[in-house]
């Protein structure tokens, strides 16, 4: 009988996290005679009392495995501790709010057990109840990080997934601390079918995810995928170098052989702001870079547990 470990990152969740167990629990009741269940929680160092939740539950219901961390690490972070603690030769990884719907559990069973895949995974087509806005934005990074990437990313993509081990232990390999999960599954490879699910609305509680931390997260997906924004750097400084050169000549010309007056003041604060903005964005750029190769060097954990499941008995 095949063990499938759901692994449930978790930030705040103390409104969703009844409801998701008792839809996640319906769900492996279902499933009995083809598998058994354990279910990971991973509390990434929440403020309210889901801590206390998954407490509980894990006193009641012997599958309930948690681990919960000394502070917020992010969901990351979460989602490796996770895969590193699973049993199963299965595993899948799913949001606590029940945006990610357990009823597509089943099926994506099927597509490993009797189709074949190492992988079923699940894409958003649809992004109902989400600001216009962001879904914009949202489409606007799968379309640039294919473009400036080798790996390829499936627009839509979620973290929602069903694995085989031998594919969870590829990712756990993967250790740098700054991870970009979207782009870690992509790049490992396997045989991935693909689920289209809509969008649906949180069960309770309210988004984590503020526009400011999804844009520092796709900064994170691009420079950890793709060298490309430093080859455009490049690109832009010879660019520079060239129009620098040719409006010199020109104004050169201009004077010497027609006797034009050079243009003064205006223009030249005009061309120092122009060259000096181009400058540090390019320096930014190269910051990003450095900033992720000094996190790495240090060798830091990517996170620190401060209680599991086997306190309870101690």
């Amino acid at each position: 009988m095949d063990k499938i470990s759901i692994v449930v990152p978790c930030y705040n969740e103390e409104l969703s996290l009844p409801y998701f167990y008792d839809a996640i629990t319906s769900t492996a009741e279902s499933m009995k005679e083809n598998a058994e269940f354990e279910f990971v929680f991973v509390n990434d160092g929440s403020a309210d009392k889901t801590v206390e939740v998954l407490r509980e539950l894990a006193k009641k219901d012997s599958r309930v495995r948690y681990i919960s961390f000394s502070r917020n690490f992010g969901k990351e972070a979460a989602m490796y501790a996770g895969f590193k603690a699973t049993r199963g030769n299965l595993v899948v990884v799913m949001d606590a709010d029940l945006q990610h719907p357990p009823k597509l559990i089943p099926e994506m069973y099927e597509g490993i057990k009797k189709e074949g895949y190492d992988c079923v995974a699940t894409r958003r087509v649809k992004r109902l109840g989400e600001p216009k806005i962001r879904s914009f934005f949202a489409m606007r990074f799968y379309s640039i990080i294919n473009m400036l990437s080798d790996t390829n990313i499936v627009p839509g993509a979620c973290d929602y997934r069903m694995m085989k081990r031998k594919m969870v232990d590829a990712v756990l390999e993967m250790s740098e601390v700054n991870r970009f999960s979207k782009g870690i599954f992509s790049w490992v490879g396997f045989n991935t079918k693909w689920i289209p699910f809509e969008n649906v609305a949180r069960v309770a509680g309210e988004t984590k995810w503020s526009f400011k931390k999804l844009f520092a997260y796709s900064l994170d997906g691009i420079t950890a995928f793709s060298t490309a924004p430093l080859q455009i750097s490049s690109f832009i400084g010879i660019l520079f170098c060239i129009l620098a050169f040719i409006f010199g000549m020109v104004t050169f010309v201009k004077t010497l052989v027609f006797g034009e007056p050079v243009a003064g003041f205006p223009t030249l604060i005009c061309v120092i702001l122009l060259i000096g903005g181009i400058q540090l964005l390019m320096i930014g750029i190269l910051g990003q870079y450095m900033s992720k190769m000094y996190v790495e060097t240090k060798k830091r954990p990517i996170f620190v547990v401060k209680e599991t499941e086997e306190d309870l008995n101690e």
